[in-house]
């Protein structure tokens, strides 16, 4: 028996030792190219996934450059978290333009971002080109919508943004100016889509909980990217943690959504019949809809139900709100830690604008912008490294190889880091991290932009699902960047923390504290 006892123990010590050494190959075949992520065995790369989830943006540019701009992501064992992430312009130039056809949202895209319902940023194929030509048709080309919208931006400007900086420069306060854009960019786009006009912005910085509810949003969307599917889903059934916080916040909003929605019915068709030709500039996106409507009668492919209305705007006020606030904030803290920038910027708008006075306060007209130059390569600059769309989610409906020659099958998830792009040696030179407005500059051409495909700058997409809004999005950024700029020193408080926040818009972790002082004339 002692014998016996003796060889079970000894095996069960080499049955040990071989699981030991089993664990370690399986750890070491698994980890592949990059040491900054391990496939573990059963629970695939979410341990640093989760590690590292406080800073995913970063750390995905850093796995991205480590292994050569491809990466396949494994998730654990039974679920549905594998998907491959790249960030070479190869990839994307045929995902987005060369195979576009084969790369749609999906229905897991879809099930991620339930908040955008069926508009046009989640929608595929037919329902998607509809919109896209609705949009073009009714918005993109329209003279009325074009005045609306210049004046919308002007006046948000003149009569909120500037008594507020006003306000902060003679109370000698602190201020978070992310928080100053995110307000004033909301109002601005509740007013261009529905006609709407929330007053966020004001000395007395009013709370506003379905504002606020927005950044809930984002947030969890970005969580639901990394945990397995089965885990939120649970949680969402259950109501509890992040999933909890999401209902509430889209609940929240919607309601805000329908009331504008029921309003804009109310006064459509309480509407004047003589409407006079003055009143025609105020031309907001639910009116436009409306009208097109009505002109197509019940003939026409045109539905704009309450629930179209409500994905239509939601789409377009997060589109609008959170793209062009997130590019002031990093705009402004780029320059105000590049002085030679900013005074490169003020030279170029003495050159060549008008003096500032009492009446324009230096906001002033698109054709007046167009002719700055350099602050249109600043501008250009700061979305190449702060992207307003940090990840692009693509699903394959066919089994394709991409030119990286990463194999894909049918509806694998593919993720477009546009945020690592910008921190690529092999597209930028290795100045890539550096603020350097000088590189959109073509000296050759007599100082004109210079031209980068769109499947390197990927800020505005690329292919048939570029952004609609590019040209009104650059035109509404620059009229608030004079303004301040000419009226306006800002300086970034010192030793404030600055990193990307946690959401599917890079907006800055802990804002942008800066103080404001009245720039002399």
């Amino acid at each position: 028996m002692g014998i016996i006892g003796h060889v079970e123990i000894v095996v069960v010590q080499l049955i040990a030792v071989l699981s030991i050494f089993y664990v370690i190959w399986q750890w070491r075949r698994h980890r592949r190219h990059s040491q900054l992520i391990t496939n573990w065995p059963v629970v695939g790369m979410l341990p640093d996934l989760l590690k590292n989830i406080n800073g995913i943006h970063d750390y995905a540019a850093e796995v991205l450059r480590e292994v050569g701009g491809t990466f396949e992501v494994k998730g654990p064992a039974v679920t549905s978290l594998d998907f491959v992430v790249t960030s070479d312009p190869a990839n994307v130039q045929h995902i987005l333009s060369t195979n576009s056809a084969n790369y749609i949202k999906g229905p897991d895209f879809k099930t991620m971002f339930e908040p955008l319902g069926d508009g046009i940023f989640s929608s595929d194929f037919d329902s998607w080109k509809l919109q896209k030509k609705m949009f073009q048709s009714l918005i993109g080309h329209n003279k009325h919508f074009d005045l609306f919208m210049h004046k919308t931006i002007q006046k948000n400007v003149v009569h909120a943004l500037i008594p507020v900086l006003d306000h902060v420069s003679i109370s000698a306060i602190q201020v978070d100016l992310q928080d100053v854009f995110q307000r004033l960019t909301f109002d601005i786009v509740c007013l261009l889509v529905l006609g709407v006009d929330p007053a966020t912005l004001s000395v007395e910085f009013p709370k506003v909980e379905y504002e606020k509810a927005f950044d809930v949003l984002e947030e969890i969307i970005l969580q639901r990217h990394v945990l397995p599917a089965s885990f939120w889903k649970l949680q969402r059934w259950l109501q509890i943690g992040g999933e909890r916080k999401f209902r509430k916040a889209w609940e929240v909003f919607d309601d805000f959504l329908y009331q504008c929605i029921t309003s804009k019915r109310q006064q459509f068709i309480n509407r004047s019949k003589n409407i006079q030709e003055d009143e025609i500039a105020d031309f907001d996106m639910l009116t436009a809809y409306m009208e097109e409507e009505e002109k197509q009668g019940q003939d026409g492919l045109f539905r704009n139900t309450d629930k179209f209305m409500r994905d239509t705007a939601f789409n377009f006020i997060g589109a609008g709100r959170d793209t062009v606030g997130a590019c002031l904030t990093w705009f402004f803290w780029l320059v105000g830690t590049n002085p030679i920038v900013e005074a490169r910027i003020l030279e170029e708008m003495k050159k060549n604008l008008p003096n500032r006075n009492d009446q324009n306060c230096g906001v002033f007209s698109a054709k007046e912008l167009n002719k700055l130059v350099y602050l249109h390569a600043a501008l250009c600059e700061t979305l190449r490294l702060y992207p307003p769309v940090p990840i692009n989610n693509k699903a394959s409906v066919e089994a394709d190889t991409l030119p990286s020659g990463h194999r894909l099958k049918p509806n694998n998830r593919v993720l477009l880091s546009f945020y690592s792009m910008g921190r690529m040696d092999e597209i930028w030179g290795k100045d890539c991290l550096e603020f350097k407005p000088e590189r959109w500059i073509n000296s050759n051409t007599g100082g004109g932009i210079v031209y980068v495909p769109p499947y390197k700058f990927t800020a505005f997409n690329a292919g048939p699902r570029t952004c609609l809004g590019k040209d009104m999005s650059f035109i509404q950024v620059k009229i608030i960047a004079t303004a301040i700029l000419l009226n306006y020193q800002v300086q970034v408080v010192e030793k404030h923390p600055i990193s990307p926040s946690n959401s599917i818009v890079p907006h800055m972790k802990h804002g942008l504290m800066v103080r404001i002082s009245k720039r002399s004339c």
